[in-house]
């Protein structure tokens, strides 16, 4: 949709949490590029590995260069009087844990209820990936996903669930892979009526009330 459309409104920058608001600022003085790939090339060869193969290592950080604000910059007004919880389920992520970093990945469940406006739902997903591409706790990325949805979109309510499985938990330590950890953070109306997180939780496994 053309952005000068009536309909499609930015929403504005004050009151809102500093993760939400910008992307992270880098630490002083920061390291030049070249000295960040050396140091990774010389990890890689000490784990054994050619560092000269190619890798993927820009996209897995991307998300310290990436603010989470201008993801949900654009809304939409044309939802034709919809007041219910608007739910994209199984939005499926991969992050670093930020003690060992060693990969966590899973599901991400979003829910929120509009007021008057809403954003497109591809929004969601990739604001998922602004915080998910970050060195992570699974904690504090389920707390910063629903943050955010709150204080740019304003919403009644928001409900997120992460499931994921920790690599640091698979592979090292007590060695149980495939054991998911379950995270919540509900805000607003999810947070102040259980009927609305129960209701939530059974649409999330796929059974309708």
């Amino acid at each position: 949709m053309d952005a000068k459309n009536a309909n499609v409104k930015p929403w504005p920058k004050q009151g809102l949490s500093e993760h939400v608001r910008v992307a992270p600022t880098p630490v002083e003085p920061r390291p030049s590029r070249e000295e960040a790939e050396a140091a990774v090339r010389t990890l890689i060869a000490y784990a054994g590995d050619d560092p000269n193969r190619e890798g993927v290592l820009e996209e897995l950080y991307q998300g310290y260069r990436e603010c989470p604000v201008d993801v949900l910059d654009r809304t939409f007004s044309e939802t034709g009087g919809y007041d219910d919880f608007v739910l994209v389920k199984d939005i499926v992520f991969n992050s670093h844990c930020e003690h060992h970093m060693m990969p966590f990945f899973g599901k991400t469940h979003v829910a929120y209820m509009p007021v008057e406006r809403v954003v497109g739902l591809s929004k969601l997903a990739r604001l998922v990936d602004v915080y998910a591409k970050r060195l992570q706790t699974q904690e504090h990325l389920t707390s910063q996903i629903a943050t955010a949805i709150d204080e740019i979109l304003k919403a009644r309510g928001v409900a997120v669930l992460i499931e994921a499985e920790h690599m640091c938990m698979s592979l090292r330590g007590v060695e149980k892979p495939g054991a998911l950890t379950v995270t919540t953070h509900f805000t607003g109306a999810f947070r102040d009526d259980p009927n609305e997180q129960v209701r939530f939780i059974t649409m999330l496994r796929g059974q309708q009330r």
